[in-house]
């Protein structure tokens, strides 16, 4: 396993990180703690969760993620050998969550206090904000519409909340999640302005399918120290190639829940079978391969993976052990070029 050293912080996180979304809704504790282990013993010391999982989101499984986790870590004792990175969901009509889901004061602590009491421990590596408290695109949605935020919290009242939080040793460092250029420029000068915590990584989704983090986070990520923990590598297991076709194999993501739609418009499909073709060339497997490429481009700190059974989850770590070379690349290139994010 390689590691890699989150700028501006103290965290050595593996290039793989284990994504949970799947632990409580397709993967029970019994199986969710096979996953925790098997990862941990393969180098994997990054672990990375939300208060709204597992995915689809629902009032009977909400927490259930964070539970499992803490379960795990208190049967384990692991604590301290692993890096827990956790999320604040915001406003977005989860009222089983918290009534009024604004990222303030109140409800950032009130969901602090409990996703430690779930999780079982005094303190969170790296506190994320999910998505942002502002009408912005997200989740796949384009076309922004300039809509004014009338909810009264801005950026700095949620830097002071988070600040607070740091102060008291409950969390150590904080992130954004599916948030844009302006959103992570804005959280660094205002930190910067008011003697603030820096935000240290983004979460956001980046896959063959999906490469618009390129377009002006990644310079960001260059100049600024604010690296990408990769969401989506394999683009819902669409880059795996096992949906071409119309294909739905039995007990898989895209099977079971229709609202995971985002890869499969036509030039989506269009352009994975080409990144198949690509794979077939060169006698690789295409989601070694994509995960592979995820992996070395430059700006990304860590690849979250997620898997359903042990088998996936071999295959997805073991992405570590390729380096594409040139002319893989090069053919890639050329597909993203003719079928230019066709997923954003």
């Amino acid at each position: 396993m390689e590691y890699h050293r989150l700028p501006h912080s103290s965290l050595d996180v593996s290039k793989i990180c284990l994504g949970t979304m799947t632990f409580g809704e397709q993967n029970n504790e019994s199986e969710a703690h096979s996953q925790l282990d098997f990862a941990f013993e393969r180098g994997v010391n990054f672990i990375d969760t939300a208060e709204m999982y597992p995915v689809p989101p629902t009032a009977d499984t909400q927490g259930l993620t964070e539970t499992y986790i803490g379960n795990w870590l208190a049967k384990s004792g692991k604590r301290d050998k692993v890096v827990l990175a956790t999320k604040v969901a915001g406003p977005r009509g989860l009222p089983y969550i918290r009534d009024n889901m604004a990222l303030d004061r109140r409800n950032i602590h009130d969901a602090v206090e409990t996703s430690l009491n779930r999780l079982q421990t005094d303190y969170i590596d790296l506190y994320q904000l999910h998505w942002p408290q502002r009408e912005t695109n997200c989740f796949g949605s384009l076309n922004y519409q300039c809509a004014d935020d009338h909810s009264g919290v801005t950026l700095t009242d949620s830097l002071e909340a988070l600040a607070e939080l740091v102060r008291s040793g409950k969390i150590r460092y904080i992130g954004l999640s599916n948030e844009t250029p302006w959103g992570v420029m804005s959280f660094l000068r205002l930190a910067e302005k008011h003697n603030l915590p820096r935000v240290i990584t983004i979460q956001n989704p980046y896959n063959l399918l999906n490469r618009s983090f390129e377009i002006g986070l990644s310079e960001i990520s260059h100049h600024e120290g604010v690296e990408l923990l990769a969401y989506s590598p394999l683009a819902f297991g669409t880059l795996s190639g096992k949906y071409l076709d119309g294909a739905r194999p039995d007990g898989a993501r895209c099977t079971l829940f229709e609202r995971f739609s985002r890869y499969f418009n036509s030039q989506g499909l269009a352009a994975t079978q080409a990144y198949i073709d690509v794979a077939s060339r060169h006698g690789l497997d295409p989601a070694r391969m994509a995960l592979a490429f995820v992996n070395q481009r430059p700006f990304v700190a860590s690849t979250i993976i997620g898997a359903t059974n042990l088998e996936q989850l071999e295959a997805n770590i073991d992405s570590v052990n390729l380096t594409l070379g040139n002319e893989v690349l090069a053919d890639l290139e050329a597909v993203g070029v003719t079928y230019s994010n066709p997923c954003p």
